[in-house]
């Protein structure tokens, strides 16, 4: 089963991601945003999920984690739980 690891930052609306994607592209520290603004508890974390496997995210998280391109901020990608911008650290 292929195995990945990812960080990610979790908000409400498209608006607020594409300005923290902005934010990122200008240099901003991923894991100070994920501390500052996103909804998720992983944000202690710097945003980070840590390692898992394939299918254990929902469908449009698990695509970009194990389709898109490593160390590159993707998104925003929309889920049930809100907007995400996602990297994918390392897969195996």
């Amino acid at each position: 089963m292929p195995r990945a690891c990812a960080r990610h930052i979790l908000v409400k609306n498209r608006e607020e991601a594409e300005k923290l994607k902005q934010q990122l592209a200008e240099g901003a520290d991923f894991s100070k945003l994920a501390q500052k603004f996103s909804q998720c508890p992983s944000k202690k974390n710097g945003g980070s999920l840590g390692e898992f496997s394939k299918g254990d995210m929902v469908k449009a998280f698990d695509d970009v984690v194990f389709k898109g391109p490593l160390l590159t901020v993707q998104g925003p990608v929309k889920t049930r739980f809100g907007w995400h911008l996602i990297e994918t650290i390392y897969r195996s």
